[in-house]
């Protein structure tokens, strides 16, 4: 019996040729649902991103939350020039992506290796700063976006301090691929809630804020500017360590945290 013209159903070319119209037709309704789904994957992804600045900042972000909303009310995102600490102006924060700037040569710079202790090997010239405010709008807290390098994965989070621009508030880990169990309790609550009220810069300005190996007891000397290891996850904490000492250091987020504490630089800019 002949099928598709000049073809027999019971030959090979038969079966090539309709395999090759299924593949087309699965490859035409993929492409159209990713087409399709994109917008939405982006807003989805938007507030899961301002779910988690909104967590860490202490605001109500649970599942009954408008969460663009409070972010609208309580936020203000500042995009922010790494080298001076000063805001870029002429830069959107709606439209900056520190991803996809640390991947473009002309907004990105190569980390030197004696200065790359969190090992991103490149990263933007830019950052996004998150300032938020309390109901009277005044700067309450400062959530700052941070990466860096643990056992398996680079893991991706925000430092939320207070607006001493020294304490800690608090820290999210919201995507890495660290060993369930032991390096992905970064994501655990308990840990987290460790970091509350932990200095970052000692009396001499440098990054003192580390995880140590072990627990910080009543004893621990300098206590206030260490936090406890993750059991079983040695170079996951060594990890969290060198990307809070790279991002708050003088090529982070340093010399922003300067102009905040020195009053040179406010909220309003």
């Amino acid at each position: 019996m002949v099928g598709i013209v000049g073809f027999s159903r019971d030959g090979v070319g038969y079966v090539v040729v309709v395999a090759l119209a299924v593949c087309l037709v699965c490859s035409v309704l993929v492409a159209s649902a990713a087409t399709f789904l994109k917008p939405m994957q982006t807003v989805n992804a938007k507030a899961d991103r301002r779910s988690n600045i909104l967590e860490v900042a202490g605001l109500p972000s649970g599942p009954d939350v408008d969460v663009n909303q409070v972010f609208k009310d309580r936020i203000e995102a500042r995009v922010v020039d790494l080298s001076t600490g000063d805001y870029a102006t002429d830069m959107e924060s709606a439209e900056f992506d520190q991803r996809r700037a640390a991947s473009d040569p002309d907004t990105s710079i190569k980390i030197p290796r004696s200065q790359d202790i969190a090992d991103i090997k490149q990263r933007s010239k830019y950052a996004e700063v998150y300032l938020v405010n309390d109901e009277q709008g005044n700067l309450k807290t400062i959530v700052l976006p941070i990466h860096g390098y643990g056992l398996w994965s680079t893991m991706y989070g925000f430092l939320a301090l207070k607006p001493d621009a020294n304490t800690v508030e608090g820290i999210k880990y919201y995507e890495q691929g660290e060993t369930p169990g032991l390096g992905a309790e970064v994501e655990n609550p308990r840990w987290r809630a460790k970091w509350d009220g932990k200095k970052v810069y000692d009396g001499n300005g440098d990054v003192e804020l580390s995880v140590i190996k072990g627990s910080v007891g009543k004893g621990t000397p300098n206590a206030e500017y260490k936090v406890d290891g993750l059991s079983g996850a040695t170079l996951t904490s060594r990890g969290v360590s060198n990307t809070i000492h790279y991002w708050l250091g003088e090529n982070g987020f340093e010399p922003f945290l300067d102009k905040i504490r020195s009053g040179k630089l406010s909220a309003e800019g």
